[in-house]
Order: structure tokens, then sequence, then C-alpha cells
């Protein structure tokens, strides 16, 4: 009968450890926020060997309450262990809560939250290149400088030299004169003097022919 009671608690040690061995535990859950190229991901690994479908909820954190849900996604672990990815534009040094729920087995949080890592993803370079001319394009010219002005052409002595006021070349009216005007001509005494030279003149010849008249008759 001894025999017979060691032996059956034996087998029931052995089964309820093959029983917690089997079981579903929440130290089987991990979380990890990474990125996938330039886009940020949370990934939830279960890496449990029973394989019960679980379902795991992330939710971003803000002053330690819940802000947003993220997403939830079923999973059904294996030894080697099962990733499932959650899209997020996470933040640098944010708080993530990732709740697990498998059966009636688990029903809890990830210890300790998530925290971000301190550098958000990488953005892609957004850099245009160069546009090349095709071979059957011929490169743009530059345009052409603006030449000189002509030089303008110099005005003639007509343009240069100004127009006569009318009041110097109009003949004066009938009965006008320079003498009237002024009292004399500004050309009175040289017309004066000349008829003065002449007269002498005549007078010289005329006194020049009579003294000569004059001895020819003696």
């Amino acid at each position: 009968m001894r025999i017979l009671g060691v032996a059956s608690a034996s087998a029931a040690l052995t089964l309820g450890l093959a029983g917690n061995a089997l079981a579903c535990n929440i130290s089987e859950f991990s979380a990890v926020a990474k990125c996938d190229g330039t886009k940020g991901v949370i990934s939830v690994t279960d890496k449990d060997p029973s394989g019960v479908k679980a379902t795991v909820s992330v939710y971003l954190q803000s002053n330690g309450a819940d802000a947003k849900l993220v997403g939830e996604q079923e999973v059904e672990g294996t030894r080697e262990g099962v990733t499932i990815d959650f899209s997020e534009d996470w933040k640098p040094e944010a708080t993530y809560r990732v709740h697990v729920k498998a059966g009636n087995q688990v029903d809890e949080d990830i210890k300790p939250n998530l925290v971000t890592p301190s550098e958000a993803c990488e953005s892609p370079e957004t850099t245009t290149p160069p546009a090349t001319p095709k071979p059957s394009e011929k490169p743009s010219e530059p345009a052409e400088e603006p030449s000189e002005p002509a030089e303008s052409p110099e005005p003639s002595e007509s343009e240069t030299t100004p127009a006569a006021s009318t009041g110097d070349n109009a003949p004066s009216p009938a009965g006008d004169s320079n003498l009237a005007e002024t009292g004399s001509s500004s050309n009175t005494g040289a017309i004066a003097g000349i008829a003065a030279a002449l007269v002498a003149a005549g007078a010289g010849v005329m006194f020049a022919l009579r003294r000569r008249g004059a001895a020819k008759t003696r």
C-alpha cells in the first residue's frame, strides 16, 4: 500500500509539473519598440510551448493612463516564439502598456511597461536630382546680354543753333527806321565817313584839274 501511495503521489507531482510547464505564463511574452525601415513598430513575441491562443493589446500611455489603443491582435505561441508587429509612429522615450489575455491562464500586463528608444526612426531624405537635358534636346543657351545702346547722332547745326527771334528778322513797318527807333543808325558814322572821304577826293581831283587847265592857258 505504501508503495502504491508513493507511486501515485509521484505520478500526480509529475503530471502537475508537466501541466505547469505547459501552462501559458506572462513571462513567456516580451515587447520591444524598433524601426522597420523608416516606420516605427512595436513587436510582441509569444514563446508559449502550449500554444494557447492569446490576445495582445497595446496602449499608448500618457501621465500614467491609457491615451489611445494602438492595436489588438491574436497570437498562438510556440517554443521557438511567434512575433506580431503593431505599426506605430512612436516618439522617443514614449511609454506603452502591453496587455495579454490568454484564456483563464493569463490576464495581465507585460512588466515593466515598454519605453521606446531615445532616437526616432530616420525619415527618408527627399532630395530631388537635378534635371538633365534629353539627348535630342539642346541645352538652353544663356540669354544674350543686351547690346549697348546705339550712339545717338549728333544734332545738326540747324538743331543746335537757336532760331532767330522773329522780332530780329521781320521787316520793320513802313515809316520806321533805325533812326526813328534809336535816333541814329549804328552804320550812320561809317557811311558819313566814306561820303566825306569821297567828297574830299572829288574836290582834290577837281582842284588838280583846274590847276592843270590854268597852267596850259598861260
